[in-house]
Order: C-alpha cells, then structure tokens, then sequence
C-alpha cells in the first residue's frame, strides 16, 4: 500500500490526482469494476465454494488483476498497443501483480478482518463477508491502477515527476541508506511487538484483538511520524522537526498516514492469521510477530516518504498547499514551511 500513500504524501503525485476533472472520472472508474465485481461474486458462487477463505481470495485477487490493467488502461488514455510500447511489460506485471493481485487479496483479508472484529464473521456467515470483500477490494484496486495511470499519462505528457509510485525509488533508497534506515526499523519491531502484546490482558478474541490493534496503531503513527522527520532532513536531528512544526500538524499526520495505514496493516495481518491459518483469535506471539513487522514497515516507508518529499524540495517541486485537497492536512504544507519544516500532504480519497 506504499503507492496509495506516495499518491497523497507527495505533493507533485497529490496534486495532479486530486484535480477536479480526474475526481469526477474517478468516480465511474470506481464504480463501475463494483458493478462487474458483484456479478463476478453472483457467478462465482454458483460455481465455486466462496467459504473457502484460499477460493475466496484467489477469486477475489483475480478479479482485481483484471480491474487494475483495465482501469490503468482509462487513466492512460489511450489504445494497449501505446500502452505496451512506451510503458513494457515490466510494468504491466507489476500493475497487474502488486496494485492488482496482492493489494486486493490484502484488501480482502482487512475487510474480513474489520467485519470479524465486530461480531460478523465470514466462517460462520460467509455471504455477505465474501461478497464485500469482492467489490470493496475492487472498487480500491480501480482508484489505484486509475490514478497511476494518469500519473504516467501527465508523466509521458513532458511534466516530470521526481518519484513514480512503483517501489523503485524505496529498493534504491534502503541500497543506499541502510545504516539510516537499520534504526527506524529496529525501533518500529520493537515498539510494535510490545504495544501488541498488551492484548493478552484482555479476556475475549475480540477485545484481545482491538487491544492489539489500538496499541499497534497508536505506537505505529507514532514511529511513522517520527520516521518521517528522519528521512526530511537526514543530515539534521529529526526532533528539530518535530518541535518547530504545531501539535495541530503533527496530530494530522500522526492520523494519516501514520495510524489509518499501520491499522490497515494490522488487520491484514490479523486477517491472515484468522481465516488462513484458522484461528480462533489472534494468539500474543503472533500479534506480537504482526504488530513488530507492521511497525517496522511503517517506520521504513515513512523515511522513504520524508526522504521522496526532500527529493522534491531539491528539485523544485515544492507546491503550495492551497492546491492540495487534502480533508486530514489541508494547510500543513504552508504552516509548517513558515516553521522551517515541511510536512506531506495526505488524503483519504
């Protein structure tokens, strides 16, 4: 999910994916892959056993392939044989295999997890667990694979983007900053595994598990936003950051991304644990395993954002958050560069 948060941290991406007319065209995009999804979802369960949770999130990963080539195909604007030319296969099988495959069965397993942690659990009632985890997952992978697509149409248009959301940026900065990078994520395992091993004071899986997840996201922010501040200014103290930009900011991206994605992440971890590995709960070693890696990444993919957004600054990418339309952090750009610190901008949308 690294991608959807490149999408909204980083300001060039942000701005060109949140204009009014690419919004607009968005929302079709969207909604009809959920159309598609629950007649897929309708035959599928004639056919095959959709309680299975393995059938399940095959079908489900499937049907977000074909969404996601489909959908990067409307925001490219243009006919397959361009599309194969000027972009290659290479990354038509990353779009196909991570935005599509992998990020829906991620987003299938949160769903079911989300629904399990309110008394609604697809084992026992698999219908309508199995049919929104289908189409939520679907609709998501179409915003996604559209947005990209628009990116590299602007991107093949001439305007340069200093980091195309594919993760290759990330592999060249851990290559390169590993000795920076070794720290956060050694802090993040750590902060993580404790914050979810405060679970196995609570009776009941359930409120066991929104222990867990409370703890992990809480801590998880927390690491991600301190992180953060160490990938913007890698050659000066990350709390000089910290302290000249307001608590109102802070708290901002403190929620997002910090918290809203390492909850997300947690409850794919937990969703692969319950239904996977069938279990009753979420028993302290793993959530211990789950929240210590969730937490890392966090701490590893908030760097890398900090360290993308200075990238930008050095190019000249800088843009005024009056532009931005971001519901969580609108004017934190502005604010926090009067302090001498510039922060992301994020969105939910």
């Amino acid at each position: 999910m690294l991608h959807r948060m490149a999408l909204r941290v980083l300001p060039s991406l942000s701005l060109v994916v949140t204009e009014d007319a690419v919004r607009k065209q968005k929302r079709i995009v969207m909604f009809v892959p959920g159309l598609v999804a629950f007649v897929v979802y309708r035959l599928a369960k004639l056919l095959l056993p959709l309680s299975e949770p393995v059938v399940l999130l095959l079908v489900s990963g499937l049907v977000a392939v074909v969404t996601a080539l489909s959908a990067y195909r409307v925001g490219r604007a243009t006919a397959w044989r361009n599309i194969l030319q000027e972009d290659g296969r290479r990354l038509l099988v990353w779009l196909g295999g991570w935005i599509g495959f992998v990020y829906g069965v991620q987003l299938s397993l949160l769903v079911l997890a989300l629904l399990w942690l309110v008394g609604y659990d697809y084992l026992q009632h698999p219908d309508g667990p199995a049919m929104m985890a289908i189409i939520i997952s679907c609709t998501a992978v179409a915003r996604d694979a559209f947005e990209i697509g628009h990116v590299r149409k602007v991107a093949l248009m001439g305007r340069p983007f200093p980091t195309f959301p594919d993760g290759t940026a990330l592999r060249t900065l851990v290559q390169s900053h590993a000795m920076e990078l070794a720290p956060w994520v050694a802090v993040g395992l750590i902060v993580g595994a404790v914050g979810a091993s405060l679970g196995q004071f609570v009776e009941g899986s359930q409120g066991a598990a929104l222990v867990q997840l409370s703890a992990v996201a809480s801590l998880g922010g927390g690491v991600a936003l301190c992180a953060y501040f160490g990938g913007l200014r890698p050659d000066a103290s990350w709390t000089q950051g910290l302290f000249q930009t307001k608590a109102s900011e802070l708290l901002k991206y403190w929620w997002w991304p910090g918290l809203a994605f390492a909850a997300t992440y947690y409850l794919v971890a937990a969703g692969s644990v319950i239904f996977l590995l069938r279990q009753p709960g979420i028993p302290t070693a793993y959530a211990m395993v789950g929240g210590g890696c969730v937490t890392g990444m966090m701490a590893l993919y908030c760097y890398y954002l900090g360290f993308r957004r200075q990238v930008e600054e050095q190019q000249g990418q800088t843009i005024s958050s009056a532009l931005l339309r971001c519901p969580f952090v609108m004017g934190i750009l502005g604010k926090s560069t009067a302090a001498g610190v510039s922060m992301p901008a994020g969105s939910k949308g």
